[in-house]
Formats: structure tokens, sequence, C-alpha cells
């Protein structure tokens, strides 16, 4: 059972999808948010989630991000990660408010870079009770550095150069100068996903303002993550991910609880939606949540 709704974060209206169990077993609901990837939309590999976790007893708000989607902003496309971790505070306010949801048994889950966002969120918003991450990126490092740290320290430089460039000419009047960011030649598994009818969604991934960059170059998901503790935090990858480095080296700057789970042979995008692999992502997830956000 799903639900179109709409709250405010900021001064922003974002939209969302709040999915439900078809036979809820208790009054209240624990409840789970779940934010989507950069550039994604909440249709798609969020909604995966969501949707089996309500099978699992659990309340699931999916939203497009502010600017992205059907959610309000502008410019358009605009990824600024201090407003996704004001998004999912607010998706939490939300979810608080409703009567089917207990605003006490309420935890949060982050797909790639929301699963930089969730964990930054959390580290302040003590109302999340649990934290879980699939796939976890902090856009932050991997744009100051690189994906697996590879990149020539100049680049960062012309990144920046970029972006100074762009809010100029915005200042000008002269438009907002945008950048195709999810290309064949860089990532095949992620074109695939986001280019072709395997995930493609005509909302998500549109070419980005490049005012975008220097937003995220000085963002850090992790630098606190030690706050998230004593709530627990799970982070799932899979063994053939090229991301899987970050959050092994974010669960060992963590405090306990915390876990990393590892499921074999799935990539970083293959546990965005196939089955043999969100399945046992979804079983992990589940326990955890089912464990941390039991009724008192």
């Amino acid at each position: 059972m799903k639900t179109d709704v709409t709250f405010l974060s900021g001064n922003l209206t974002l939209a969302g999808i709040l999915f439900l169990p078809d036979t809820p077993t208790a009054d209240r609901l624990p409840a789970v948010v779940v934010g989507h990837p950069s550039g994604g939309v909440k249709e798609q590999t969020a909604s995966i989630y969501a949707e089996r976790l309500a099978r699992g007893g659990f309340a699931a708000l999916v939203f497009d991000a502010a600017y992205q989607g059907e959610s309000e902003g502008e410019p358009r496309g605009l990824e600024d990660p201090f407003q996704r971790a004001e998004d999912i505070k607010s998706a939490v306010s939300f979810l608080a408010t409703r009567d089917e949801i207990d605003p006490d048994r309420i935890g949060a889950l982050g797909i790639y870079a929301s699963g930089g966002y969730v964990p930054y969120a959390a580290q302040t918003d003590l109302r999340i009770k649990a934290v879980a991450t699939i796939s976890a990126g902090d856009l932050g490092s991997v744009m100051r550095e690189g994906l697996g740290r590879t990149q020539d320290p100049q680049t960062l430089r012309s990144m920046l150069q970029l972006a100074n460039a762009a809010r100029t000419a915005e200042a000008r009047g002269e438009g907002v100068p945008r950048q195709e960011w999810i290309t064949e030649a860089v990532d095949a598994e992620t074109y695939e996903y986001y280019r072709t009818p395997r995930g493609h969604h005509p909302r998500a991934v549109q070419p980005w303002p490049v005012r975008t960059l220097d937003q995220i170059i000085q963002y850090d998901s992790y630098a606190l993550i030690r706050l998230i503790s004593p709530r627990p935090l799970l982070m799932i990858i899979g063994s053939d991910a090229n991301t899987a480095y970050i959050s092994r080296e974010s669960v060992e700057k963590a405090a306990e609880p915390k876990e990393l789970f590892v499921i074999d042979g799935a990539t970083h995008i293959s546990l965005y939606d196939k089955d043999e692999h969100v399945t046992p992502a979804i079983a992990k997830l589940t326990a955890c949540f089912a464990t941390h956000l039991a009724a008192i």
C-alpha cells in the first residue's frame, strides 16, 4: 500500500511516497526513511527497498531530494549535500507527526550518496534510532580524490575553477552552466542502470549545475560518524563493489555498535536492483531494524 505525500524541507516542498504494510500489525508502526542516490529519484532503487521493507512490517518513506525529481528547488538538478542532510531530517519530522507512525521507532537507510547523507544527518539527529547504508559513498571524498583515490591533484583545482566560473556566469544572468556526469566511458554499469531500460527514469540524473562541484568538494560524510553511537550502524556492500573501501573505512571510524555486511558477488550497482543481491540485503536490513526499532 503506497500513498503520494508532500512535506517541507526548509521552504521547499518535497514529493514523496509513503509505503505501508498491507496488513499492519500495530496501531503505530516502526518507520524507515529511505534516501536515493545522487541524481536518482524516489521511483528507482529507493522504492525497491521501501516496498520490500513495507512487506516486512515497516512504514517506509521515499522522497525526491530538493532540486530533484518532483520536489521543488532551483536550479534543477543541484546536488547540495547540506540540503540533502536537511531533507532527511525533514523526512524524519514528517514521519514523527503521522498518526500511524511511532515517533520513537524511526530509522534511516541511505543508498550510495544517501549512504553518506543519512549517517551525516544521524550524527546530530538523535531521533534516528538505527542507521543503515547500501553501497555507501562520500561524494566529497570521491570528488576530492577520485574513486579509489586515483585522481590527479590538479583535477581538483580544475573542478573548483569550473564551479567558480559557473557562479560568476549565474551572477551575470548568463544562465546555469550544466555538466553531464553519467557517461558510459566513466562507469559502464552506472550508465546501464540510469540510461537504459534497466533503471531509467525520465526525471533522474539530469545534467547538474556545475556549481554543484564546489558544494560537494567541501563536504565530508563521515568526519563525525562516531556520534551515531550508541545507536547501531549497519553498512552493506558488495564484495565486488568499486566503492566498498568507503564503507570499510567508515565502519573503522565508527563507534560500537557497528557492522559491515558483505554480499558475495555483488557490485555497487547490482545492489540497486538485482534480486539475487537485493534479497539478502533486505533480509539483513529487516533483521537490523526489527531488533533496533522494536517496541519498548
